[in-house]
């Protein structure tokens, strides 16, 4: 964002700092709970998102897919964010991730995330009464065994209050609100959801349907808020798959 001070344009603190907003950490808060039943009927659930910034506009799209099985829960992640001011390009971001589950325990963690700058990796397993992280720009991170990603992907945030970054493994300390029942607008249609706040060094916001399906959920920093609006829901549940349309 560009405006004019006395010494001629400048960039302002939100520009700058775009590229270190950490809005793809949400990614791992809501994980562990069948998702609308899909772990039990063995089908592959996918949950896509449209991404918006509240300075920037839409940026992009984000995307579970939710894979139940005998010996637990894989989910697999997509993200592609682009960022444009003026018609020029200030930040771009893609990442693919696979989280494997047992039960509530996330056993591994495998994530690559470039944004522009290089791509950056990181791996976890399940040691013990730990998860061991290891990062190419970090290191190795130790932390308890119930740790969750940012990702949402179940309700089953409620049980932790560790966080794992899946662009970088740093750890975060979050405390989460009651919920709050409450009805969210989606593109002008009522959804009835469940509302709930996690603070930790960011604040987030997560909206859950009756199913225990993230319909939205917001990352709220110094850039700006993003929003993570659920625009199709496939294999999800027995509610239209597709949001927030009439």
């Amino acid at each position: 964002m560009m405006i004019r001070g006395k010494t001629g344009w400048r960039t302002t603190r939100r520009a700058r700092s775009f590229k270190a907003l950490p809005f793809l950490t949400m990614v791992g808060l809501l994980a562990g709970t069948s998702v609308a039943g899909s772990a039990a009927a063995d089908t592959p659930a996918e949950f896509i998102y449209r991404v918006s910034h509240s300075v920037f506009g839409d940026i992009g799209t984000y995307t579970n897919t939710v894979e139940p099985g005998r010996d637990g829960t894989t989910v697999q992640t997509q993200a592609h964010f682009q960022v444009s001011m003026l018609g020029v390009r200030v930040h771009r971001e893609d990442a693919e991730r696979t989280e494997r589950w047992q039960g509530n325990r996330l056993v591994s963690f495998h994530g690559i995330t470039d944004k522009g700058d290089g791509p950056t990796e990181v791996k976890g397993e399940a040691r013990g009464n730990n998860f061991v992280i290891t990062s190419s720009k970090d290191g190795t991170i130790v932390a308890p065994a119930s740790v969750h990603p940012a990702n949402p992907w179940s309700a089953n945030f409620l049980s932790s209050n560790t966080m794992m970054r899946p662009d970088s493994g740093k750890l975060e300390q979050v405390r989460i609100g009651g919920g709050q029942e409450t009805t969210l607008k989606i593109d002008g249609a009522a959804v009835s959801a469940v509302k709930f706040e996690i603070d930790g060094s960011t604040r987030y916001t997560v909206w859950l349907d009756g199913r225990g399906v993230p319909v939205q959920f917001v990352v709220d920093d110094d850039t700006g808020k993003v929003t993570f609006t659920l625009a199709k829901c496939v294999h999800c549940g027995p509610e239209p798959t597709q949001l927030g349309t009439r």
